[in-house]
């Protein structure tokens, strides 16, 4: 016996509370540790059985009443929910407390304050010389060069006076705010990262591009249009006020439909509980790969950014290469949802779809792939099954999947105990998180690209982008239950339970390290939401091979990377165990690169990893087991709104 496999829990003076020797001081994580023991799926169901619907119990403590024996802490979740919707979605202390703890050291920092005044006055002298310069010879050599791959001044017409001088004075401005905020010697890391979020939110709306008397690009777009631009532009914004207001999706993505021209690979839904679909795909080669693959998409969105259009769709791909795929469509929570915990998309998501492919393919070792969140589960769930000694995964992939959330990108700028109180009681009024919050979120990440460079090509310049299969997707949206969201920001963004070793399952904790199934790991070098770099830290957690991939595009485009996509590329290294381990900077340096998809690799390691042999087939469900095949793909829940 392994000394995690022993029950040591110590009772609180609240029973409803269980405290683990795990567990930070002073803290408890009834939400995550405490979930209710189920039947472990150690092997496949019998003959004549099939996954069953586990009911959702709610593993919180309940509500204690105040005094008088009333529930009055309703009322205050409800006015604090009220506030956060007033502050959209921030709580005024995380961002007060940041704010105060740079203002405070910036405060009593004397030196610093002269010497930002200084640079200061040293930026206006140049930007003078630079005026000057710019008005007699028209481009100068730039004062302060961007320093990432900002488009917004892009255009030639920036290049002439008096444009450039806005943009080098705007640019100026940028790097005199990130050096005051970075500079203030004591203020916390978080603290810092916060102020300048917000400071380059500010920034980026002051933007001259944001100005139309200060872009060339309006001003020459207006008077060669004689402003025809501008009223084109505002029967754009009518049309999209309209949309929203009727919840219609946006313009131009009514092209793209659901089981007519995306997510048309053919198929059948095998199996349905109240979570998820199991849908089955009909075999595209004669003779199949033996080992199927089970694809664990994020429950965020639909699952069907993997089956798009039929050049670009990754299920379609699979079969045609010969692999047997099914997969797990969530269904989109309502309020009757709010108590589907985390665990739940573990044994009911995961381990039902698992046992369902046992039951059509006795025998059978399983390739799982989990995209985003539904990656973070399977990591979950591998780690359990492999405690529990289930050895039916041949391998595990995960794709922009992170299992350590310490460096989770810009998403943790915000994740403090005070935020994840106010987004607890914001989703406990609702029973979920709305979808406009999760994408209002993402779009804050990059304002410049996806709200102000937007409203001002549409609105202004007049011009709308043709959506494309993926746009429509991403118009897809889809809610999350409350506890669930509630334990994965506490469990895992907060307290990073999972990599730390004090993430339970059943009552016992798991460990990473117990899986020894081969693993494929793939990060995205523009991901703002599961940055490269944190998602290959994987290979510190899991004592297996680990074929790690570094893909060009961001973490939807990148993902969606058929062969033949133009200007694709990628890195590709292989870790054995017992190899020294390499920072990602250094994996980076070495690690060999290859134009076009990272599709092919994948798919000649998932060979590489299975039987060698060739097999018939499988027939489609097995009725005979209580899994007669359902409807068509893409079945009903991806329907859902």
């Amino acid at each position: 016996m392994r000394w995690r496999d022993i029950p040591f829990r110590k009772e609180h003076k609240d029973a409803s509370v269980s405290v683990w020797p795990c567990t930070e001081i002073g803290q408890s994580m009834p939400n995550i540790v405490n979930v209710p023991p189920v039947p472990t799926a150690a092997s496949a169901p019998a003959p004549g059985a099939f996954p069953a619907v586990h009911s959702h119990t709610d593993p919180r403590p309940e509500m204690k009443p105040y005094v008088d024996g009333t529930k009055l802490e309703a009322l205050d979740r409800l006015l604090r929910a009220m506030r956060g919707r007033a502050a959209s979605g921030l709580s005024p202390w995380s961002v007060g407390s940041a704010l105060a703890d740079w203002a405070f050291h910036l405060s009593v920092a004397p030196g610093r304050q002269a010497a930002l005044a200084s640079d200061a006055a040293r930026g206006a002298l140049k930007l003078a010389s630079y005026a000057a310069k710019a008005a007699a010879a028209g481009a100068p050599a730039p004062i302060a060069p961007a320093k990432d791959a900002d488009q917004r001044f892009a255009a030639s017409e920036w290049s002439g006076f008096p444009y450039n001088v806005m943009e080098q004075g705007f640019r100026l401005a940028e790097g005199w705010w990130e050096d005051a905020i970075f500079g203030a010697r004591g203020t916390t890391p978080p603290h810092a990262r916060q102020v300048w979020s917000l400071t380059r939110q500010m920034l980026d709306m002051m933007s001259p591009t944001n100005v139309p008397w200060m872009n060339p690009e309006i001003v020459q777009r207006t008077m060669n249009e004689r402003g025809e631009n501008l009223a084109r532009g505002f029967s754009y914004w009518l049309d999209d006020l309209d949309r929203m207001l009727n919840e219609r999706p946006p313009a131009g993505t009514e092209a793209f439909r659901v089981g007519e021209n995306v997510a048309v690979t053919p198929g059948r839904v095998v199996y349905r509980n109240d979570l998820m679909e199991v849908i089955q795909y009909e075999p595209q080669t004669p003779r199949v790969l033996a080992e199927p693959i089970l694809i664990v998409p994020a429950w965020i969105m639909k699952y069907y950014i993997l089956d798009l259009s039929q050049r670009n769709s990754l299920v379609r791909y699979l079969v045609e290469h010969g692999h047997t795929v099914f997969m797990i469509s969530w269904k989109n929570p309502t309020a009757a949802d709010r108590d589907v915990a985390i665990d739940n998309y573990r044994r009911d998501g995961v381990m039902a779809a698992l046992d369902t492919i046992s039951a059509i393919m006795p025998a059978r070792r399983v390739h799982a792939c989990g995209y985003c969140l539904g990656g973070t589960i399977l990591s979950i769930a591998a780690a359990t099954m492999a405690r529990d000694g289930d050895d039916r995964l041949a391998s595990v992939s995960l794709l922009a999947a992170q299992t350590d959330f310490t460096e989770a990108g810009d998403l943790m700028l915000f994740i403090d105990e005070s935020q994840v109180k106010l987004m607890e009681d914001m989703m406990w009024e609702r029973g979920y998180l709305e979808a406009s919050q999760m994408s209002g979120a993402f779009q804050a990440l990059r304002s410049n690209d996806l709200v102000w460079s937007r409203i001002i090509k549409t609105y202004v310049l007049g011009e709308r982008d043709s959506p494309n299969d993926l746009m429509a997707w991403n118009a897809d949206q889809t809610r999350m239950p409350y506890l669930m969201h509630a334990q994965y920001l506490r469990g895992l963004f907060l307290e990073n339970r999972l990599s730390s070793g004090r993430y339970a399952v059943d009552g016992r904790v798991i460990h990473l390290g117990d899986i020894r199934a081969p693993v494929f790991a793939v990060g995205t070098t523009k991901d703002h939401i599961a940055p490269w770099r944190s998602v290959y830290k994987i290979t510190l957690f899991v004592d297996t091979p680990v074929t790690f991939v570094l893909t060009s595009g961001g973490h939807n485009a990148g993902i969606v990377s058929e062969p033949g996509h133009p200007h694709r590329h990628f890195q590709i290294m292989e870790r054995i165990p017992g190899q020294s381990y390499l920072d990602p900077d250094s994996w980076a340096s070495v690690a060999p690169a290859q134009e076009g998809s990272w599709w092919e690799e994948w798919h000649a390691w998932l060979v590489a990893h299975g039987s060698v042999e060739l097999a018939d087939p499988p027939a489609m469900g097995a009725p005979e087991r209580g899994l007669a095949p359902r409807e068509a793909a893409p079945g009903t829940y991806v329907y859902q709104r």
